[in-house]
């Protein structure tokens, strides 16, 4: 089965959430935007996978469609891993991460997408995972700065049934709102996208202490200062976790074996699809590190994250970003329950298409 033809398609969704306009990446998100990667095969298969996204969605686009597409049609889609592995080598000179990986990761997810269509099996089925059936969600909210909006959220939150919430906050004052909003059987993250440098940071993990953290995500910058995550660990008993920003499985072998690090957070859309995130896995368990997905996503990423928690058994809960898009890319499939789990789909492939009629209505013009 050959590849015949890849299209990155670019979607932008309004969304509702319970603040102001805010974001990351230095752009305020007034629509929740995704990549999608549509294969085509001369089988009449098609696969979806989802490429890392949002203020990068041009760049990643144009890095698709004129150097990995060409590289990547007309090849057999049977090896999964050996093409991902040619891909690869062939582009490293862009760069092992960024762009580069984040077009490596749609293809691969989708090449995936297609395996499983093909055999008639879910994903994590081929993968060699067990029948799970569903797995928790938490709310991961987006930065809401103020500590009554901040409450309101996680109010609303635990209203909708979820019984873990992470924060994008950077004061203690937003975490002690919602500490007190959600009362001690609730758990609670807080991702704080590498703000602060090492001295800040053990301050911050230290004064963030008596408010109980299932753990603290990116404390330092750069993310890559292991030695500063060890000291921000030892400082104060706050877990650690990082990852999401980490490019490849060879990357993630010094974290794995970082005695400051707690959970190891690879990102299927970034890491290189799940043929990487499977690698990263193995680690995690060899070295007795918890996995715990980054996966704020609503397209073909999240379902592929939602089958490597049917791998990977020590994945407690999987990440939602806590908002409310006009149009779910995949109706009901993929949305949380009101008992705060999520159904991993278990039907051929990722279990589920992207509606076409949200890819046409949607369809973002760059």
């Amino acid at each position: 089965m050959k590849i015949t033809a890849i299209e990155a398609i670019p979607i932008a969704i309004p969304y509702r959430h319970n603040g102001p306009v805010t974001g990351f990446g230095g752009a305020l998100w007034t629509t929740a935007n995704y990549l999608i990667l549509r294969v085509e095969t001369d089988e009449g298969l098609t696969g979806y996978g989802e490429a890392f996204g949002y203020n990068v969605i041009p760049v990643t686009r144009t890095f698709i469609e004129r150097t990995l597409a060409p590289l990547a049609i007309g090849r057999d889609v049977a090896d999964i891993a050996g093409l991902m592995e040619d891909l690869k080598k062939t582009l490293h000179i862009f760069g092992r991460g960024g762009v580069t990986q984040y077009a490596l990761s749609g293809l691969d997810i989708a090449l995936w997408d297609l395996a499983g269509k093909r055999a008639g099996q879910p994903v994590w089925k081929l993968a060699g995972g067990h029948a799970r059936g569903q797995v928790p969600v938490y709310a991961s909210l987006m930065r809401l700065t103020e500590p009554d909006i901040v409450a309101a959220s996680c109010t609303q939150a635990l209203e909708r049934g979820y019984r873990e919430i992470k924060l994008h906050e950077k004061t203690i004052d937003a975490v002690a709102a919602a500490r007190r909003t959600v009362g001690d059987g609730i758990e609670l993250m807080l991702d704080v996208n590498c703000a602060w440098d090492v001295g800040t940071a053990v301050e911050m993990a230290q004064g963030l202490a008596p408010h109980r953290l299932k753990w603290l995500e990116e404390p330092v910058w750069p993310p890559e200062d292991l030695d500063g995550l060890v000291r921000t660990r030892r400082a104060a008993p706050v877990p650690i976790a990082t990852g999401e920003n980490t490019p490849n499985a060879w990357a993630f072998k010094p974290l794995a074996a970082c005695e400051g690090i707690d959970y190891l957070q690879p990102s299927v859309t970034k890491v290189g699809g799940i043929t990487e995130f499977l690698r990263v896995g193995m680690l995690a368990e060899l070295n007795g590190r918890t996995l715990a997905p980054h996966s704020p996503y609503s397209g073909p990423g999240f379902l592929a994250t939602l089958h490597m928690t049917a791998v990977f058994g020590g994945i407690g809960a999987i990440e939602r970003l806590y908002i409310d898009l006009d149009a779910p890319v995949f109706g009901e499939v993929g949305l949380p329950r009101p008992d705060g789990t999520i159904a991993i789909p278990d039907g051929p492939g990722l279990g589920a298409d992207p509606d076409p009629d949200i890819l046409r209505r949607y369809r973002l013009d760059l």
